[in-house]
C-alpha cells in the first residue's frame, strides 16, 4: 500500500507463482523457482512436472537415504545413486523405501 493511499488496493495482486500439475500429488501446485541441476534432463523434468512441496518431501527422504547409506556425494557412484532414487520417486512407482537398518527418530 502507497503511503498516503485511502486503504487497501482494489486490484488484483499479480502472482509470479508458476504452476506445475505435479506428478506426485496428481493436481496443480505452486512449481519450482528453478531447475534442481543445470545440464541434466532429470532436473528439466522435475522442474516442469514437480511441485515445491513435492520436492520438499523428496528432500527430507534424501537426507535418509544419505544418512543410511553413508553416501559422499563427491563420487559419481553416490549421485547416480541418488539419480536413480529421484527418477523412481517422481516418474517411477513413487514408492518411498527407507534403508533396512532405518529406525525412524523418536519423537
Amino acid at each position: 500500500m502507497a503511503c498516503g493511499s485511502g486503504g487497501p488496493s482494489t486490484q488484483p495482486e499479480k502472482s509470479n507463482t508458476r504452476m506445475v500439475f505435479c506428478v506426485k500429488f496428481q493436481k496443480e501446485l505452486p512449481g519450482l523457482d528453478e531447475p534442481p541441476f543445470d545440464n541434466h534432463p532429470l532436473g528439466q523434468r522435475i522442474y516442469e512436472n514437480v511441485s515445491k512441496e513435492a520436492w520438499r518431501v523428496w528432500m527430507e527422504h534424501m537426507k535418509i537415504l544419505m544418512n543410511e547409506y553413508r553416501l559422499n556425494l563427491g563420487t559419481s557412484q553416490a549421485q547416480e545413486f541418488l539419480l536413480k532414487q529421484m527418477e523412481e520417486y517422481f516418474f517411477g512407482t513413487g514408492v518411498v523405501t527407507r534403508p533396512p537398518e532405518y529406525v525412524p527418530p523418536k519423537q
